[in-house]
């Protein structure tokens, strides 16, 4: 291999490397435990910590799909050159890298997916418009789906008019059975993800269904357990459990953002997609446990004093979204997911809590971070290419 073309490969590693930082410090790292920090459920620095072990896992075992829609779903007629993907993440991860220092969660979907089409049309791509318009479904409704769900379950959470038991019970069986569905690289065949729902059911010669209601009912048996023999702790293992399955979601989502401009480059010198997976995990963890608590802690505190059952409220939702962003390969923004879902669990009790500025600040940073990565990317891998 010429030395030229290694030092371009390593040059490429390391714009990765920095996006995934990036992203573990700021979306990945921050927004899963920003609403059990809230709830005072666990400490700012073990929250990072733990979401960054639980990120490097999600994203090997699910990170593939993703994956592969950054690399090579998002722009058409061209492939993405090596120069194209280190401005392509060189632009993303100063934008959130700037985010996260700033104090501002950066949506680092909307800033991936702006830098990576902006250099494909600086290539000459033909722009793909089927995905965009898959991409835009999700983006636009996300905040209205999550904010209103976690609106709704907090208010039920909160209210006098259901049993507390009962309710908890069964939003925690809601959990079992989306977990159950959840694909993982392990259980299926090489290059292909199965659930333990598909898994059993096909060992058993059971319907899925039948598997996906037998595990619902044990969870949400042993929640109703745990809640009548301890409710302040049981809401505290419910809510950090919660947390934990967000970060693992967050991680099958988010490393694609990092490493997917990388596949077509690499993929051609005969590197594994889950060598890749493995290399933007370990970066996504570097990230959280350096660079997050400064964002869980500005998540927090900043847009609402969250109580253990707004804090669930918010987590289910955010759960069941980024899971179904994973199985079809959508690349989403974990900030968009959490801020909408903590916005709408904080209106649940009246609007106490929610900054109104500090959310109309975040808007435009999600609207200006897609915008000026597009511009970007189209600017810079531009006037890169006249000069080179």
């Amino acid at each position: 291999m010429a030395l030229a073309t290694v030092a371009t490969l390593v040059v490429a590693g390391a714009a990765s490397l920095f996006m995934a930082w990036s992203i573990g410090a700021g979306s990945s790292g921050s927004t899963p435990f920003a609403p059990a920090v809230g709830a005072n459920a666990i400490s700012v620095m073990r929250a990072g910590l733990v979401v960054g072990v639980l990120g490097l896992l999600g994203a090997v075992l699910q990170g593939a799909n993703v994956t592969e829609a950054v690399g090579t779903e998002l722009i058409g007629g061209v492939t993405l050159t090596a120069t194209a993907a280190i401005v392509a993440l060189v632009v993303a991860a100063v934008l959130v890298a700037a985010g996260v220092f700033a104090g501002y969660p950066i949506a680092t979907a909307f800033t991936v997916t702006g830098a990576v089409v902006g250099v494909g049309l600086a290539m000459g791509g033909d722009p793909a418009w089927p995905k965009y318009a898959e991409i835009l479904t999700l983006w636009v409704s996300t905040p209205f789906v999550g904010g209103g769900a976690a609106y709704l379950v907090a208010r039920a959470l909160t209210g006098t008019r259901l049993p507390e038991r009962a309710l908890t019970a069964a939003l925690a069986g809601v959990v079992g059975a989306i977990l159950a569905n959840v694909g993982f690289a392990l259980l299926g065949p090489a290059g292909e993800q199965a659930s333990v729902a598909v898994v059993v059911a096909e060992r058993a010669g059971v319907p899925s269904t039948v598997v996906t209601i037998a595990v619902a009912a044990v969870v949400a048996g042993a929640e109703y357990a745990d809640v009548t023999r301890d409710r302040a702790g049981a809401q505290r293992r419910f809510l950090l459990s919660m947390g934990g399955l967000v970060a693992f979601s967050a991680g099958g989502s988010q490393v694609g953002l990092a490493i997917g401009p990388l596949v077509p480059i690499f993929g051609d010198v005969g590197v594994s997609l889950l060598a890749l997976l493995v290399g933007g995990g370990i970066g996504l963890l570097a990230g959280s446990w350096t660079g997050a608590p400064r964002m869980i802690k500005a998540l927090a505190q900043d847009y609402a004093s969250m109580g253990p059952r707004r804090s669930i409220a918010a987590l289910i939702p955010s759960f069941a979204i980024a899971q179904t962003a994973v199985a079809f390969g959508i690349p989403v923004s974990f900030n968009e997911i959490i801020v909408s879902a903590i916005v709408g669990a904080g209106y649940a009790a009246g609007d106490a809590g929610v900054s109104r500025t500090k959310m109309g600040y975040t808007v435009l940073a999600w609207i200006g971070s897609l915008v000026g990565a597009l511009v970007l990317g189209f600017g810079v891998f531009s006037g890169v290419t006249r000069v080179i």
